[in-house]
């Protein structure tokens, strides 16, 4: 099992988890001809995809999710609540969930986990396949044992670390804005995602992404600083994701696959 992002972060994400023979899209938050522009960059061809899985119904997650879908008529996974939302209408076919089911498409087998934030049932997804664990976490605003739980014994991670806490209160957001950012419905601050890695069984992990990065309250070196004061509670090769094109195929098992030049490595 593979792994690669067509861009993370707070004006689009989309998320790639394949095999041999399955090939699943996570999110769609770009418009369909700039999500197409983005896969030929990952050697990867639109019409290929098995499945699309939703997690919320945020445009940044969900914007270009229902043309997608219509146009190469790829069935979509989502949350009854995220479908209650309207925004994913018009989707070629909706298979609805609900957070905790776990469900398999082709050769992978996916578990829905609830997670605080601030949408009508949002989850993220853990992917096993062929004795391997994927976790892709993000959107999240607090840390519940339930996710503890649920994302400990991966063998590689994608985690949210969306704001250094410091530069989101003092920036220029609305007072509401930034409360609602660093609210336990809003999302991951650096020092959040860093004590939720302390907490994680991390005996497997060989890859870890830091991802949804804020382009105004964050930066690669915030991060980066955080990542190293946890390095004692795992020993994964390290990278971060960006908005303007993600980070290439990742083996889940941390053997080399394809260059990873967008992704900045710790």
């Amino acid at each position: 099992m593979r792994f690669a992002s067509l861009g993370s972060g707070s004006q689009g994400n989309a998320t790639l988890v394949s095999t041999e023979e399955t090939l699943i899209l996570v999110d769609c938050g770009f418009p369909r001809r700039e999500t197409e522009r983005r896969l030929a960059r990952l050697n990867v061809a639109a019409q290929d995809i098995d499945a699309v899985i939703v997690t919320h119904e945020h445009g940044d997650h969900s914007g270009g999710v229902a043309s997608f879908s219509r146009h190469y008529k790829t069935p979509v996974y989502l949350t009854h609540g995220t479908a209650s939302s309207g925004r994913l209408s018009g989707a070629f076919r909706q298979i609805l969930i609900n957070a905790g089911d776990d469900f398999t498409i082709g050769s992978v087998h996916v578990l829905a986990v609830p997670v605080p934030h601030d949408a009508r049932e949002p989850v993220q997804f853990r992917f096993e396949a062929s004795g391997k664990a994927l976790g892709l976490l993000t959107d999240l605003g607090s840390i519940t044992p339930h996710l503890v739980a649920a994302f400990s014994g991966c063998d590689a991670l994608l985690l949210e670390f969306n704001h250094d806490l410091d530069l989101l209160m003092q920036g220029a957001y609305p007072a509401a804005l930034k409360q609602r950012v660093a609210g336990d419905f809003g999302h991951l601050n650096n020092v959040q995602a860093g004590e939720l890695l302390k907490r994680l069984d991390n005996h497997r992990l060989k890859v870890l992404v830091a991802g949804h990065l804020s382009l105004k309250n964050n930066s690669r070196q915030h991060a980066l600083a955080a990542l190293a004061g946890v390095a004692e509670h795992h020993q994964a090769e390290v990278h971060l994701a960006c908005q303007d094109s993600g980070f290439d195929w990742l083996s889940v098992s941390g053997e080399a696959d394809a260059p990873t030049a967008d992704a900045a490595s710790a």
